[in-house]
């Protein structure tokens, strides 16, 4: 679902139909380039960028000095200079379209983990630190590749990653994505909230749509998302209000209302349980990226 008044700079990649991986491989002074996104999926490595500020959807984050990120289909990102005090940082970027891999070659079992990985980047992954120093020295000769080893590369690159340990989803509001995929009734559930998450939305309503008790309902989601009914919906709202703070000029206490909240006080509340950090603090975070190109 699109979120209102987003002032987000859609970016166009060079990547053509032609095209398999895009690289860039670069070193960088300073990160001033603003919050975009673009329908190709990006993995993208920096080294030496301790200090910098990472944004991926609702997810803001200062890195260490070494990350790699897995960001999927048009989820919007980018990285700010704030805390880096390195002079120079080594950075690579690679890019494919989301449809590199045919649904016919992702079904095969051995391609599991690499189509489960791309379904959910749509939130972006972040990989283990053991991991991106294990494939820098394979990353920073990608460049230098062509032909079929180019491509062979990369598939073995991107399948070590979707079976490496320790990945981390960032983005609240993509995470609940992958958590749908194999039940029709908590698919219903998922749009219905979605798309009224601004209003009243009960218990009783949600589960008298699947026929189920308030229990039963209660439990039923418990066990699909890992979260109560009210842990659910509060972090559906959050996630929302997290996008607005960053990409609006409505001021709090609009966003508050307007992302179901019926009290500034509560929102100001489950904000900082969910996000570890006020409303305003979470906007100021965004000062210096937010442009529209």
């Amino acid at each position: 679902m699109s979120v209102p008044n987003l002032k987000i700079h859609r970016e166009i990649t060079p990547v053509s139909e032609e095209d398999s991986f895009l690289v860039f491989d670069r070193k960088k002074t300073v990160y001033d380039f603003p919050l975009h996104f673009h329908p190709e999926i990006e993995l993208n490595f920096i080294a030496d960028g301790k200090g910098l500020k990472r944004i991926v959807g609702d997810s803001i984050e200062e890195i260490d000095d070494i990350e790699l990120v897995l960001i999927g289909s048009n989820q919007y990102h980018g990285w700010e200079q704030h805390k880096c005090a390195s002079k120079t940082t080594r950075e690579i970027t690679i890019q494919f379209s989301e449809d590199m891999f045919n649904e016919h070659f992702l079904k095969r079992s051995i391609m599991r983990p690499l189509n489960y990985m791309l379904k959910n980047s749509s939130h972006g992954i972040l990989f283990s630190k053991e991991i991106s120093v294990q494939l820098y020295p394979r990353l920073s000769k990608v460049s230098s590749l062509s032909g079929i080893d180019y491509y062979l590369e990369m598939v073995s690159i991107l399948f070590e990653l979707a079976t490496s340990k320790n990945q981390r989803f960032l983005s609240a509001i993509a995470k609940e994505l992958d958590e749908f995929q194999n039940s029709d009734k908590i698919k219903s559930i998922y749009h219905f909230i979605h798309e009224n998450y601004p209003s009243k939305i009960t218990l009783n309503t949600l589960s008298n749509m699947l026929n189920m008790s308030d229990v039963t309902f209660n439990r039923f989601i418990k066990k699909r998302t890992g979260k109560t009914f009210i842990e659910y919906l509060n972090d559906v709202r959050v996630g929302y209000a997290s996008l607005k703070l960053a990409s609006s000029d409505l001021n709090i206490s609009e966003i508050a209302y307007g992302c179901g909240f019926n009290s500034l006080t509560n929102f100001n509340r489950t904000f900082k349980k969910y996000k570890g950090t006020t409303p305003t603090e979470y906007r100021k975070n965004f000062n210096g990226i937010k442009k529209v190109l």
